[in-house]
């Protein structure tokens, strides 16, 4: 995004279903190492965490509301002593996610049409609630928004959509992984990287201002 020069991003293009013990392996380890980290201090400590806060606080979001996916997984690590078990595919995303305090978004790509954009949102785009809710963000909010207006996600890396969300009947996701601290374009390269080894990714690509664009 403009005016945050320091953003690193990454995508994967994985098949599902994953095959079951190879995703709980992954799992259990990266659960493991989230917990490690979290034994020497809580995350708000964090360097990842620390600079979504501030990104959120730059764009008028209350950083302690709205708290970006990664620190709602640590948070909640820290709280029950485990991560939610969903999907094999989403399980893994969510582990890593913790491991490496960075935001991992799993979309169905067969629920995205078109072109998927993140961008300032105009205020027309459709949000679906995972309660069936539906809702438009604000002008100038941040959003995963398609060819067809469906916003997948609110507030950047806050909230997905219940629209393309990985279930049981998905075949492909793409996965989206961000980060802005100091060093994140060498640990967005280790978080594609070790996702691309749980899940079996069949195309990864570290994106930067250059080269934006992940055509699948």
């Amino acid at each position: 995004m403009a005016g945050l020069p320091g953003l690193a991003a990454g995508a994967l293009l994985v098949s599902a279903p994953l095959e079951e013990d190879r995703a709980a392996e992954a799992f259990g380890r990266h659960v493991e190492a989230a917990r490690d980290r979290l034994a020497a201090g809580p995350e708000g400590r964090f360097p990842e965490i620390q600079a979504w806060r501030r990104a959120f606080t730059a764009l008028g979001v209350k950083a302690t509301r709205y708290r970006c996916a990664s620190e709602s997984l640590l948070r909640r690590l820290r709280r029950d002593g485990d991560l939610p078990r969903v999907h094999p595919l989403v399980d893994v995303c969510n582990a890593v996610s913790a491991a490496y305090a960075v935001p991992v978004a799993a979309l169905d790509t067969g629920k995205v049409d078109g072109d998927l954009e993140v961008r300032y949102a105009t205020g027309n785009e459709t949000y679906l609630t995972f309660g069936g809710e539906r809702e438009h963000p604000a002008p100038g909010e941040i959003t995963f928004a398609d060819a067809a207006g469906n916003a997948h996600a609110r507030r950047w890396t806050n909230r997905q959509s219940g629209l393309s969300a990985v279930t049981a009947d998905t075949t492909t996701a793409l996965i989206v992984t961000e980060a802005l601290h100091d060093t994140a374009a060498a640990d967005i390269a280790r978080v594609t990287a070790a996702l691309a080894g749980a899940l079996g990714a069949g195309r990864v690509s570290v994106l930067t201002r250059e080269a934006p664009g992940f055509p699948i």
